[in-house]
């Protein structure tokens, strides 16, 4: 059992799970925009997502404890490495003005992670990570960008209204999945970061979330081309969500917010499969 958890734990904290999630609502976009999917993209999004996560989460760890890192983040740096040069081979096989996107983006994450502001101007807050209350609203940005923006481009796809309707689901959809996460950080997290948690508190948060879901889910009427089965998915989706998100709290079980919110958007990716 414990080589298993292991196993389990690794597949968590390398950021395959979240690689996967990324994966999924690329895939989501893809078959309800009816679109062709192109591997090469699909593999380049898995290689980039746990070579950029991994990069924003152990950065700090690895500046200051590189000369004695515990196995576990040797393990993962080695996995990170290999995922990387996936990513440069994947990179290759882009089109032109889709790298250009992912470099944009790739900008994004790096000044996010990567000290790099004036601390006497943003009070000690050396990226945009540590910037109050911004956090969740970059990486709400960046999640969808990557998941409906991009890959329709890529595959010559006009952005219309429905893709813009996508778009801000998809942006509120990332906002809501990750108050888990700030409810349950919110023991760690430093008030400076002014997550939603920590200026509303926990039930406000909440609300919140149960409003933004409903509001989610209503956009889908709006789109000009209307499709009953894929509604009824989002609205699977909506619900586990809003479960997530009344049910959390700062004392979470270890996988709560990591492995079953996180995974949400794979149940999504095979019940859209499923249903195509």
């Amino acid at each position: 059992m414990q080589v298993l958890k292991r196993i389990f734990d690794f597949y968590i904290n390398s950021s395959i799970h979240v690689a996967l999630a990324v994966c999924g609502l690329v895939w989501v976009t893809l078959l309800n925009f009816n679109v062709g999917a192109d591997l090469d993209f699909i593999y380049f999004i898995f290689f980039a997502t746990v070579t950029g996560y991994n990069f924003v989460k152990y950065f700090g760890l690895a500046k200051f404890h590189h000369r004695s890192l515990a196995g576990w983040l040797k393990a993962i740096q080695i996995f990170s490495f290999l995922c990387f040069i996936g990513l440069v081979y994947f990179t290759f096989k882009l089109k032109m003005e889709t790298i250009v996107y992912f470099g944009v983006l790739g900008v994004i994450t790096f000044i996010y992670a990567i000290p790099f502001l004036p601390k006497k101007v943003f009070m000690d807050a050396g990226n945009l990570r540590a910037i109050s209350g911004l956090k969740i609203y970059v990486i709400a940005f960046v999640w969808m960008a990557v998941t409906v923006i991009v890959p329709l481009l890529n595959e010559g796809y006009t952005l219309n209204n429905d893709v813009l309707i996508e778009a801000i689901q998809r942006y509120l959809y990332v906002i809501i999945a990750m108050l888990p996460f700030e409810i349950r950080d919110m023991r760690y997290d430093s008030i400076k970061l002014s997550t939603i948690p920590q200026r509303i508190g926990v039930a406000r948060t909440k609300i919140i979330g149960v409003l933004l879901i409903v509001f989610m889910f209503l956009l889908e009427f709006f789109k000009d081309e209307f499709y009953i089965n894929k509604t009824i998915i989002l609205g699977i989706v909506s619900v586990l969500l809003l479960l997530f998100v009344v049910f959390s709290k700062v004392n979470q079980k270890n996988y709560y917010s990591g492995f079953w919110v996180e995974g949400i958007p794979i149940l999504w990716a095979l019940l859209t499969t499923a249903n195509y």
